[in-house]
């Protein structure tokens, strides 16, 4: 069981997602026939960033896509990556996004644009 004090905004994690589908793609794994025989079960590594930690212990995350998910942050096939995972699937997490919460001056400014350039 995981603690919740372990996940922070901007945190990459690892949620492991049980899917059905006739057709398992690449990145399936533990790929096993349902109980009638027409579809698979299998495993899928998905790449998420968390989003938000909220108050009563769960985690917001944000996907590749944009989309948001909320799970409980001591989910089983919730974990955070290795560090070699990390580097090795770079460019399957989301980017990070600046807190909208932030003040206008803490944002760091295009340097291609200024004012006087117009």
């Amino acid at each position: 069981m995981k603690m919740t004090g372990i996940f922070n905004p901007g945190d990459p994690v690892i949620y492991r997602m049980t899917k059905h589908s006739v057709r398992p793609g690449p990145r399936a794994k533990s790929i096993s026939p349902c109980q009638n025989g027409d579809e698979y079960k299998y495993l899928v590594d998905k790449f998420w960033v968390v989003d938000q930690v909220l108050e009563d212990g769960r985690l917001r995350l944000r996907t590749r896509r944009g989309k948001t998910r909320v799970i409980p942050a001591n989910d089983r096939n919730l974990r955070t990556p290795a560090w070699w995972e990390t580097l090795l699937y770079r460019n399957q997490f989301p980017p990070a996004q600046v807190d909208p919460q932030q003040s206008p001056e803490s944002q760091p400014q295009d340097r291609l644009t200024s004012p006087s350039a117009k």
